[in-house]
C-alpha cells in the first residue's frame, strides 16, 4: 500500500519559505495554505515559490488597492507602490471620467481607479498578447481592453477627450535591469521592466502624443525613480503638459503629473 506524506504544517512551510530567502514567510505561508485545494495542490505551489516564481504567479492573484485581481504566468505583478497613482488619479479623476490605461498589464490600476467612479468609461492597452487576455478578466465589463503599442490600438474618437491618462510605464534602464531580483528579471516580461538606456524612453513616447489625447484639464500620470523625477517631469513639461512630482515615503514611490491646460 502506497504511503503519501502528509501535508506540510504552518511552521514547516514558514521554515521552507524562509531559507529559500522570502523575507515575508509567514504571510506567505498564510496564503499557500488558502490558495491550494489539496495537499498535493500545495506541495506543487511550495516548489514553484522556492523555485523564485513571484508569489502572485504562484497562488494566481494579486491585492490591489484593496481589490483583488487574477496575475497570470509572464505577466507584470501589480506592485503596491504603485497605489499611489492610482490615489492621485483618483484625487483628479471627475464622476464621468474618460480614463485610459496604457501599458496596464493586469489592468488592475485601470480597474481599481474605476471602480471607485462607476460613471467613469475605462480602455486599455497593452503589446503583451498574455497581458491583455490577463487583462479582460479583470476588466471584465468594466471596460475595452486593446492589444497593441500604447496609443496606437485605441479609437480615434477618444482623442482630446481622456480626463485621465494612466501611463506605468517601464522605466529601469536597461543596463539595470539585470540587478533586478530574479523574480522580476525572469519570470516577468522584459518589455514591462526596460525602460531604455535612461528609463525614460517608453515615458517620451507617451509625453509626445498625451497632448493630442488629453481633455483640457485632463492629467497624465506615470510613475518612476526618485532619482529619475527630475528629468522625467522637465520631459512631460516639454510635451506642453504642466508638470508636478509627488513622492510617497511609506509606499517608497514617486509619480509625475502632467496637466494639460484649460
Amino acid at each position: 500500500m502506497q504511503e503519501f506524506a502528509p501535508p506540510p504544517t504552518f511552521p514547516a512551510l514558514v521554515t521552507t519559505l524562509r531559507a529559500a530567502g522570502c523575507v515575508f514567510a509567514e504571510d506567505e505561508a498564510e496564503l499557500l495554505l488558502s490558495a491550494a485545494a489539496d495537499p498535493a495542490e500545495l506541495a506543487v505551489m511550495l516548489e514553484r515559490r522556492t523555485a523564485g516564481f513571484p508569489l502572485e504567479h504562484v497562488i494566481g492573484w494579486a491585492e490591489f488597492c484593496g481589490l483583488r485581481f487574477a496575475v497570470d504566468p509572464g505577466v507584470f505583478v501589480p506592485r503596491r507602490r504603485t497605489e499611489l497613482l492610482v490615489r492621485q488619479a483618483a484625487s483628479l479623476a471627475p464622476d464621468r471620467a474618460v480614463v485610459v490605461d496604457l501599458c496596464c498589464g493586469t489592468g488592475a490600476l485601470g480597474r481599481a481607479l474605476t471602480s471607485s467612479l462607476p460613471e467613469a468609461e475605462l480602455h486599455a492597452a497593452d503589446v503583451d498578447p498574455a497581458a491583455v487576455r490577463c487583462a479582460r478578466r479583470n476588466v471584465g465589463a468594466g471596460g475595452t481592453v486593446y492589444e497593441g503599442d500604447l496609443f496606437a490600438p485605441l479609437p480615434r474618437s477618444l482623442r482630446g477627450k481622456v480626463d485621465v491618462l494612466l501611463a506605468n510605464v517601464p522605466y529601469v534602464p536597461t543596463d539595470d535591469v539585470e540587478l533586478l531580483p530574479a523574480e522580476a528579471r525572469v519570470h516577468e516580461p522584459r518589455v514591462a521592466l526596460d525602460g531604455g538606456s535612461d528609463g525614460l524612453d517608453v515615458m517620451r513616447r507617451v509625453v509626445a502624443e498625451a497632448n493630442d489625447w488629453l481633455a483640457p484639464g485632463g492629467s497624465m500620470l506615470v510613475e518612476t525613480s526618485e532619482r529619475q523625477a527630475a528629468r522625467a517631469a522637465e520631459t512631460v513639461g516639454s510635451g506642453g503638459l504642466v508638470a508636478r512630482v509627488v513622492d510617497s515615503e511609506e509606499l517608497y514611490a514617486t509619480v509625475v503629473i502632467g496637466t494639460r491646460p484649460r
